[in-house]
């Protein structure tokens, strides 16, 4: 082998042990996801007329979605955690008295289908492997659209405006929402938002096969709620 091959193939190595380094640190620097306490919500303010409801972790999902090519092929990844906290203070006579309070999620525990992705997520993206960034919180603002009556069973829609922090950045984000009123003690619904990476600084790391990642990020949340007793 002559010096220009031995220069290159030495180039080509050097890359591969650079390459297997990255992998190796973003992989470590994600740690085990475990959450280092449960997500808990604020109590709401609510009228004597008004019902609290409370979020019931086993029978909801938070989701993010978003595109990326992975080893060059267009894939759809969505992350999900039934780690989320919330009260609701619904006035089924007054709809319009309604108060949402605080929405937490612990988003350490946003899974994918790829546990080096999730890894990524918690030690590079989101940085949640730390204690700081552990919870996103969502803090509605105000609500437009709802309707001035109600009808158990049948679903309504409306907009909630509020702040949504991620890893310790905050931007004001508006959810549209559908919510069904199933019992005087049991409600359920969905909420969606698009946000964009740039602004909360969830910068992808440099890692061979990831490309093109998208810049916009649904938000999604399916949720159940039971009425607080006392």
């Amino acid at each position: 082998m002559n010096r220009t091959g031995r220069i290159i193939l030495g180039l080509v190595a050097a890359i591969a042990v650079l390459a297997v380094v990255i992998l190796a640190y973003v992989y470590i620097s994600g740690g085990s996801g475990e959450a280092s306490r449960e997500v808990e919500s604020e109590s709401v303010s609510a009228a004597s007329s008004a019902t609290v409801f409370e979020i019931m972790q086993d029978e909801s999902e938070v989701r993010f979605i978003l595109d990326e090519d992975l080893r060059g092929v267009r894939t759809t990844v969505t992350g999900r955690t039934n780690e989320v906290a919330g009260q609701i203070a619904v006035d089924f006579a007054a709809p319009a008295n309604t108060e949402l309070g605080e929405i937490s999620i612990n988003v350490r525990t946003l899974t994918t289908d790829n546990e080096f992705r999730n890894r990524a997520i918690r030690g590079q993206i989101l940085l949640s492997q730390q204690d700081e960034f552990e919870f996103a919180t969502f803090t509605p603002t105000s609500v437009e659209g709802l309707p001035e009556s109600v009808t158990m069973g049948e679903a309504f829609s409306f907009t909630i405006n509020g702040d949504l922090t991620v890893k310790g950045i905050t931007k004001p984000a508006t959810f549209t929402a559908t919510v069904t009123p199933e019992s005087e003690a049991r409600i359920s619904g969905t909420a969606s938002a698009v946000v964009l990476r740039a602004d909360y600084e969830l910068n992808i790391p440099s890692v061979p096969g990831v490309a093109n990642v998208e810049e916009e990020v649904q938000l999604e949340i399916d949720f159940v709620a039971a009425a607080v007793a006392g």
